[in-house]
């Protein structure tokens, strides 16, 4: 009698490897793990050049690779990752930001350094040098706010050089998530920028007690949305037997009428996705984080977060269910109704600068999603648009911010202190102003241009109710963005007024912003047509 050997598991084929088309992200997660090693084996008074220069490369190295890729639509690692004209625009955008964000991370003459030195561990070598800052982050994150240990710390001149290594490795996972042709990678992605994320909002230098309830809420309700996100991803492969997004845009074609799962995990995922990008109903930890977080992370997660949580949506849109789209266009346009309303009108009670941008963010989020409604060609163009012009207007708003300080160093961020501010720095209140009037889209600046691209998407896609809904909350928007440019400009300023800092990073990165507004809004055009050629989709 023969016998024949059982198989216990399936054969599984090993998928190839295209390193050419990951290299963007390789590049990051390699040098990510560089600047690991970099805090296990450097001397710590070598570690902060290190970081800042190898941080820089990689990002820049990460860059150059992403424009080598230009043209490319193809997948790779079977399938699970898509390179094509969506993906490495928004990777490049993000590559952008991300080189400002580390450059404003790495800002340490914006706080003064404390001189006393006594007790155990203080009289380092970091501690003797004379004329280097402080930068933003907490000197020892273990150690309780306001401890003998704390003080010693500062007095020591430690500075935490790990944020570099977690911001690259959020990096890395941002630009993987808008590239995920997959839902399980796509969740890997998402777990991959959130983790460094909840750790660096918790490592302010002062406020820490704030500090550490944002970094606290963040990681509960972001650990929700993940449950959530991977709910839906259950409920979609239960409905396609796949989790590949041309997979189960072919399952849901060829049973149109037998969808119920596949609504049901559609809904899961946007939980997911919406929590990252801010909108409501999920937007109520965005004041408190932004508030909370370090600036500098404030400005990087602002940016980068919603420009890789909007490409994943976006992706999952066309290339998933372009089949439910009668049914998730009314839903999504509700959610865009609510959000830029809820932001508009929140942010005129607001009395604190980084609540105000923050939930003037949550309103620029519904403007996004209106482009995500119009479920056509300039409706994704536009997107890619707004997600850059919004991105480094952003960045260059929080920048400011960090430039206005209290005796004490400590951010002077509550309205009233930011009295008579243009009177006392002319320079700087100009900026801000144009900021704030690109974020109220004023004509001539990368603002106007983007709502305007949006809603004309909108208006070709029937989705009219949108751009009156759009309008009246950019009207609103207008008013308390007026309000600040009539305080800083109007108004004496109060007995105790801030003073403002020049340090020489941080104003690099606000004239930029502020010259790349003025640009985007004069000369708009060769950036739409890049958008345009870039809104391609590969299954």
């Amino acid at each position: 009698m023969t016998t024949h050997p059982i198989p216990l598991a399936a054969t599984v084929a090993t998928p190839s490897i295209e390193y050419g088309l990951l290299s963007p992200m390789l590049i990051v997660f390699g040098v990510a793990v560089a600047a690991v090693l970099v805090e296990a084996f450097v001397a710590r008074r070598y570690r902060y050049g290190i970081q800042v220069i190898l941080s820089l490369a990689g990002l820049a190295a990460a860059l150059a690779a992403v424009v080598r890729l230009a043209g490319t639509e193809s997948t790779a690692i079977a399938g699970a990752v898509a390179i094509d004209g969506v993906t490495l625009f928004l990777q490049g955008t993000i590559l952008v930001v991300s080189i400002l964000g580390v450059l404003f991370i790495a800002e340490r003459s914006a706080q003064p350094r404390v001189e006393a030195r006594s007790g155990p561990g203080t009289w380092s070598l970091a501690a003797a040098t004379v004329g280097r800052g402080a930068d933003a982050f907490t000197p020892q994150a273990s150690a309780v706010p306001g401890s003998a240990d704390e003080q010693a710390a500062i007095r020591a001149g430690i500075a935490t050089t790990e944020v570099f290594p977690l911001t690259l490795l959020a990096v890395g996972g941002l630009m993987l998530f808008p590239a995920s042709n997959d839902l399980l990678t796509m969740f890997v992605a998402l777990e991959v920028l959130s983790l460094p994320l909840y750790l660096l909002c918790g490592l302010a230098r002062r406020k820490r007690l704030l500090s550490q309830e944002a970094a606290l809420k963040y990681f509960l309700l972001g650990a929700f949305s993940s449950a959530f996100f991977l709910y839906g991803v259950a409920l979609l492969y239960g409905q396609a037997g796949t989790v590949r997004l041309a997979g189960i845009a072919d399952a849901i074609a060829a049973h149109p009428s037998e969808a119920m799962l596949a609504l049901l995990g559609l809904a899961m995922l946007a939980v997911g996705l919406l929590f990252k990008i801010g909108a409501v109903p999920f937007q109520s930890w965005v004041p408190d984080v932004y508030q909370g977080a370090p600036t500098p992370i404030t400005a990087f997660m602002a940016a980068a977060t919603k420009i890789a949580a909007v490409g994943a949506m976006l992706r999952i849109l066309q290339i998933a269910v372009p089949g439910l789209r009668d049914d998730w266009r009314p839903v999504l346009a509700a959610v865009a109704i609510a959000t830029m309303v809820v932001g508009a009108v929140l942010a005129v009670t607001q009395t604190d600068v980084k609540r105000m941008l923050a939930y003037s963010s949550v309103a620029h989020a519904g403007f996004i999603i209106v482009g995500l409604v119009a479920a056509n060609d300039a409706g994704i163009a536009a997107v890619l648009f707004y997600l850059v012009a919004y991105g480094l207007g952003t960045l260059g708003a929080f920048a400011v911010v960090s430039l206005v300080r209290e005796p004490d160093g400590a951010e002077a961020t509550a309205l009233a202190q930011w009295s008579g501010l243009g009177r006392r720095s002319p320079w700087l209140g100009a900026v801000f102003a144009l900021l704030l009037l690109s974020f109220a889209g004023l004509p001539l600046t990368s603002g106007f241009v983007s709502k305007f691209a949006v809603f004309e998407a909108a208006v070709s896609g029937d989705a009219v109710t949108l751009v009156i809904v759009g309008v009246i909350s950019s009207a609103i928007a207008a008013f308390f963005y007026i309000r600040v440019i009539v305080l800083m400009f109007f108004t004496d300023p109060p007995a105790d007024a801030p003073m403002v800092i020049t340090p020489p990073l941080t104003r690099a990165i606000v004239l930029l912003t502020a010259a790349a507004t003025i640009v985007l809004g004069l000369l708009p055009q060769s950036l739409l047509d890049l958008a345009e050629r870039a809104s391609t989709l590969v299954r």
